[in-house]
């Protein structure tokens, strides 16, 4: 019954996500003046995540080992430009768009909590546990 808890790899993963993103996110803004830069964005958590071999199981490893799949080193790889936005200096950061961005991120990392501490919740319910 308790062999695959795939709901605590999945809100972990969750939060690894929020919080990449708004490394990247910090990242953006920090060079809002400088000409030139290019901001960056990761794609959403259920492009990353979703499964591909219809299995249900997660295909991206957040962790060395975790999962088998591509670890939390290869955001880079991931990450894309964000060209949606360009000063007359060639920067393409927009502190708006940074700003709804920061928000989602901090949703989602919310959520991820509101996830793990919910299914903890039942857990232990089922153990017979407060």
């Amino acid at each position: 019954m308790f062999q695959n808890l795939t709901v605590f790899e999945t809100a972990h993963a969750m939060a690894v996500h929020a919080g990449q993103r708004q490394a990247v996110i910090s990242q953006n803004v920090a060079n809002a003046d400088t000409p030139g830069f290019v901001g960056r964005d990761l794609p959403s958590f259920q492009d990353i995540y979703a499964p591909k071999d219809g299995t249900g199981t997660l295909q991206r490893a957040t962790r060395p080992g975790h999962l088998h799949g591509v670890t939390a080193d290869g955001v880079d790889g991931m990450m894309r430009e964000d060209r949606s936005f360009a000063a007359p200096d060639g920067n393409t950061v927009s502190i708006e768009t940074e700003m709804m961005r920061a928000t989602e991120a901090k949703r989602q990392h919310d959520r991820s909590l509101a996830i793990y501490k919910s299914a903890l919740s039942i857990l232990r319910s089922s153990l017979g546990r407060q």
